[in-house]
């Protein structure tokens, strides 16, 4: 064992209590490492992370602050011994090895003495080394706590005995999506590290095919990236039609984007892109001079943090001078700075670099090297530091009140062993310099949430990270993602507007998708929509009815109120209908009014003159009645309009008949022995009257008693329109109604016929049965052009068959006798009429 040494960069510093760590900052190219021998290892081959190295300070700066204060951890001193993994499992295995063993003694299993105890281990940046410490630690049960996000350790908290000083990253997960959804990114490109991305995939895209997004192109890479694959990865960038994308990996993956950017401007002019980048891909590169405009615009998650008071300070005041026990610091500085130190083992050809003085100001340094602000690694870095002087704290107050705290036995407290922290790690809460509470919850996962990053580029590889948003871990998932879209500075490919990304232009008002056979479900053709429906908004799936109130625009794009139409004294052939039929009605009243003043003239004399009124009187009512069916329907009107004309029709037509049979059986009575004398008489024409009218009354009530008319509103006759009308319940009753009508009318005109050569005295019989004729064709007319008829037209169409069928009742009975009694009144004479009657 005692061979097994390698010369590796590290940085101790005594204290009571050590905290390790392990970083990620160093790569090596040199042969093949072995652990057979005790070997001096070149160290020409080296590639420093400078920005890494910021997690070294933060680290420190966190111990002397803890150090300086005697409210955490009194009598007591933290130390740390840091060491750098080189990106390779075996020296990830050795090094932790190295951490738990004897200062300066590759001895694990022994303690050989009361300072220096190891309590707890901070790495790694990745999962990956996250997983290979553990194996080591978790041997022990030394605690661990990440300060890089570890996908694939979720869920293992207790199994490894370790704590993530990061949140769930069901918090970044649900970040992601709720930023897409915001923008409405709904077509993507997606780039994950084969390794730590498998479990996003898994999670996140039946999440996003949920939510309508769908995605472009999806490469998965290897840092072994083989050239078929990087050069499909750049055909992708290039000619994919999406203006996001999404890239997801660990700290070691920017710079495989940072590469992939590069190849993407040498080889063409590519447009740009909004990157969006995970909380554990800190800006990072190797080399000065890199073309970092590719990442100007980017959006990234980061730890929510504050800025933490006396950094900056504490890194100005930073120099090698200062910091002779660091084992890195020569090295990131000559990296960083671009010289060398004189007898560096760096670079043995520094001809072509200056000088390091040790007095370079790391403020002066561009931000794709290193940052003077805290980033969300280094924050984490410190935050870990914390909740183990917390930790310590509360072992150290929950182990003074079984003992007295005196200095002879604060040998005791070093006695403690590694895994009895486990328990206070769990519990621990405090606010720190930040005023930030940081706690873990039962999965051993820090309790916050995110912040959203906007990164600002400059000519000079200056790289600003300005907070725009932030991802609340406790609010409502819809509520959880705010963010400042007017503080966003976006790529200058899109000119400072907010970048679409879509497969298609939106479906515009007024049309419907129409997906695409062998694309993904958000390409799709637009179509219009269908008679009868529209789209009110954008991007509609299928357009929908409007509500039964409402009709399509003609764009078909929003509903509009239906109109609402019924027959009304406000338009012109509702007043035109009212006027004929008050004319008419006035007509009759007329008439009736000169008959009743002539009624001793032998014309009135010889037309039965009750029947005569009756008939008048009824077509008097039967002109009123039209007036029930124009206005707006209302429950009575919709119960009397249709039956009050039904009777006082049926009325006139039995008075009409009922002269008629009258007139036949006097001149059948004037025959011999002829029995139809009994017959005649007053009370005959008027129990005719009354029979027939009143079978057309039961009709009527029992019409009004099983089935009534009601108001209604017709919503689908007409498309635009809403129709109020009545609804006749029945409409088998109507038309009995009618065929009863028809059925007088017949039998009337068939009496008249008969008695059409009785003479002209007084027959009537002619133009009984013209009129008739006319009740027969505009009935028969009504029919048919009432069914083809809607809305306030099948209303009019009916008013004017009453107002016609009664007008024709009126005309032709009437207006003879009325020419006789008005204008020719020598012809009203009994002389006259007997003279007609002989000549005849």
């Amino acid at each position: 064992m005692q061979h097994l040494q390698l010369r590796l960069h590290k940085y101790f510093n005594s204290g009571d209590f050590i905290l390790g760590f392990i970083t990620s900052q160093i790569s090596r190219y040199d042969r093949s490492m072995t652990f057979t021998a005790k070997t001096e290892q070149k160290l020409s081959q080296l590639s420093f992370v400078t920005t890494h190295y910021q997690h070294v300070f933060a680290l420190e700066f966190a111990i002397q602050e803890i150090n300086e204060n005697p409210q955490i951890l009194p009598n007591v001193t933290l130390g740390f011994h840091i060491y750098d993994n080189y990106k390779n499992a075996r020296v990830t295995y050795y090094v932790t090895i190295q951490l738990i063993s004897t200062k300066n003694k590759f001895v694990p299993n022994y303690k050989c003495d009361t300072q220096d105890n190891l309590i707890t281990v901070i790495g790694g940046l990745g999962w990956e080394t996250s997983n290979q410490i553990s194996d080591i630690l978790r041997i022990y049960d030394i605690p661990q706590l990440l300060y890089g996000f570890a996908s694939g350790m979720v869920g293992k908290a207790q199994e490894f005995s370790f704590y993530g000083m990061i949140p769930s990253e069901t918090v970044q997960y649900m970040g992601i999506l709720q930023l897409l959804l915001h923008f409405k990114w709904t077509w993507i490109g997606l780039i994950a590290d084969k390794k730590s991305g498998e479990s996003f995939i898994q999670t996140m895209l039946p999440l996003f095919s949920r939510t309508g997004i769908c995605f472009a192109f999806i490469e998965m890479y290897h840092h072994l990236f083989y050239i078929v694959s990087l050069r499909k990865l750049l055909d992708n960038l290039k000619n994919s039609t999406t203006n996001v994308v999404v890239f997801y990996g660990e700290t070691t993956s920017m710079i495989f984007l940072i590469y992939i950017l590069r190849l993407t401007q040498i080889t063409q002019n590519t447009k740009g892109k909004v990157w969006i980048l995970t909380a554990q891909m800190e800006f990072t590169s190797w080399a000065r001079g890199l073309d970092i405009r590719g990442l100007h615009g980017a959006l990234s998650f980061s730890i929510h943090y504050n800025d933490v008071p006396g950094f900056q300070h504490f890194l100005q005041s930073t120099n090698p001078t200062r910091r002779k026990e660091d084992g890195f610091i020569r090295y990131f500085w000559e990296q960083a700075f671009n010289c060398v130190f004189p007898k560096s083992g760096l670079d043995k050809n520094n001809g072509n670099k200056n000088i390091c003085t040790g007095e370079e100001r790391l403020e002066d340094l561009p931000g794709s090297l290193f940052e003077m602000s805290m980033t969300g690694h280094s924050y984490n870095v410190y935050n870990a530091v914390y909740a183990v002087a917390y930790a310590l704290h509360a072992m150290y107050s929950s182990h003074s009140k079984r003992t007295t705290m005196a200095m002879g036995e604060k040998r005791n407290i070093f006695n403690l062993q590694p895994w009895q922290l486990h328990h206070f790690l769990k519990h621990i809460s405090f606010n720190n310099t930040a005023g930030l509470v940081i706690s873990f919850d039962e999965n051993g996962e820090l309790i916050g949430g995110l912040d959203i990053v906007n990164w600002v580029t400059f000519p000079n590889q200056t790289i600003i990270r300005v907070k725009v948003g932030q991802m609340d871990h406790q609010a409502p998932l819809d509520q959880a993602l705010t963010i400042k879209k007017d503080a966003i500075v976006w790529h200058s490919w899109f000119n400072q507007v907010q970048p679409l990304s879509v497969c298609n232009d939106n479906c515009h008002l007024g049309y419907q998708k129409k997906m695409k056979n062998g694309e993904p479900f958000c390409c799709y053709d637009c179509i219009p929509c269908p008679e009868g429906k529209v789209a009110d908004r954008k991007d509609t799936a299928e357009c929908f009815q409007c509500p039964y109130d409402h009709h399509p625009n003609n764009d078909r794009d929003s509903c509009i109120p239906k109109v609402v139409i019924f027959l009304s004294y406000k338009e012109p052939l509702g007043i035109s209908l009212a006027v004929v039929a008050i004319l008419f009605s006035l007509s009759t009243a007329l008439v009736l009014r000169t008959f009743m003043k002539h009624h001793n003239t032998p014309i009135v004399k010889a037309n039965n003159q009750n029947i005569t009124y009756t008939l008048l009187i009824s077509l008097l009512l039967c002109f009123l009645c039209a007036l029930l069916f124009i206005g707006h329907p209302e429950k009575v009107t919709c119960l009397l309009r249709q039956t009050a004309f039904a009777i006082t029709f049926s009325v006139a037509v039995s008075s009409v008949l009922a002269k008629t049979i009258t007139v036949v059986l006097a001149f059948m009575a004037t025959k011999p022995e002829s029995k139809m004398k009994k017959w005649l008489g007053k009370r005959l024409a008027s129990s005719i009257v009354i029979v027939c009218s009143l079978v057309q009354a039961v009709i009527c009530v029992i019409w009004l008693a099983t089935s009534p008319p009601f108001p209604d509103a017709d919503m689908h006759s007409m498309l635009e329109e809403i129709i109020l009308e009545c609804n006749e319940g029945a409409a088998t009753m109507f038309y009995c109604t009618l065929g009863y009508m028809g059925f007088l009318a017949i039998a009337s005109f068939t009496v008249a016929f008969q008695a059409r050569k009785l003479p002209d005295s007084f027959n009537e019989a002619k133009f009984i049965s013209f009129s008739m004729m006319v009740f027969c064709s505009v009935w028969l007319s009504f029919i048919p052009t009432y069914l083809s008829s809607n809305g306030k037209y099948m209303v009019a169409v009916e008013i004017f068959s009453m107002l016609s069928s009664s007008a024709g009742l009126l005309g032709c009975i009437f207006f003879p006798k009325c020419y006789i009694i008005v204008l020719r009144p020598e012809l009203n004479s009994k002389e006259q009429l007997v003279r007609r009657g002989n000549f005849k």
